[in-house]
């Protein structure tokens, strides 16, 4: 694979994994044995603050919180500064998920994933992921409200992706970013990628899998500086192009991971 298409992985979002797997337990489509394995994957997960806890547990320890939860109660918020759209008014949750960026809404409780860096005695460092419990207001809406369903955000994401591609091409972006114009040619092609539990449709799959691999390449465009040939102009113009695309991605992860499951 060349550096150009391999500059985006499938590394989806803490939150979209966690909502996707809790769903499809509280569907009866996944044993609960597996679901916290399925949401850490190789990391190690602890949640802080969960109901009934006075210190921080295992994620499998602090799953049965969520026990009497139905799918349709565990959604995905992804919310952005001047998008809050799917949070509770103003609070502590609402605002430590726009500054994370992504969130899980159960019944009641909001959750908040915090990656922590630790050091060993030895120097090398590691990661731990610790999932945050708020308490939602009663008052707080549903995370559905002003999202668009699959089918619309699948087809606002394509059409977001070829004005963003073809605006790039205009930027003559792949001369200075090589990786970003290369990593968005390659998802124009269809993905048939799987990386949601049972009981999600097909439409649901392929959304998520583009959306995902898309959401790790905004993200690169994002922290990394363009080189040293890019004006600040150029730069400002490349960050237009790539804002409707961002907000596509953002809805499109939402829409998948909060589709309606099969039974």
């Amino acid at each position: 694979m060349s550096p150009a298409t391999g500059a985006a992985t499938l590394a989806p979002r803490r939150s979209s994994r966690f909502v996707a797997w809790v769903r499809a337990w509280r569907a009866g489509l996944v044993p609960y044995d597996e679901v916290a394995d399925e949401v850490a994957g190789d990391e190690e997960h602890l949640v802080a603050d969960a109901p009934g806890t006075w210190t921080d547990v295992p994620l499998a320890d602090a799953l049965p919180t969520l026990s009497k939860l139905s799918p349709d109660e565990i959604r995905l918020v992804l919310p952005a500064p001047g998008d809050p759209r799917g949070l509770p008014g103003p609070g502590p949750f609402a605002g430590a998920a726009l500054l994370a960026g992504e969130a899980v809404i159960a019944g009641d409780l909001g959750l908040i994933p915090e990656v922590r860096l630790h050091t060993s005695g030895s120097g090398m460092t590691f990661e731990t992921v610790l999932w945050r419990v708020y308490p939602l207001p009663e008052s707080a809406p549903a995370a559905s409200l002003g999202h668009p369903g699959p089918a619309e955000a699948e087809a606002d994401l394509s059409t977001a992706l070829a004005e963003a591609t073809a605006a790039l091409t205009r930027l003559d972006v792949a001369h200075w970013r090589p990786e970003l114009a290369g990593a968005l040619a390659a998802l124009r092609r269809p993905d048939g990628g799987t990386d949601l539990p049972p009981g999600f449709d097909p439409r649901a799959r392929r959304l998520f899998a583009r959306a995902s691999v898309l959401d790790q390449v905004l993200a690169l465009a994002e922290h990394v500086a363009p080189g040293g040939a890019v004006n600040n102009y150029e730069a400002q113009q490349r960050d237009a192009a790539l804002r409707p695309l961002t907000v596509a991605c953002r809805r499109a992860l939402v829409a998948a991971c909060n589709a309606p499951l099969a039974a």
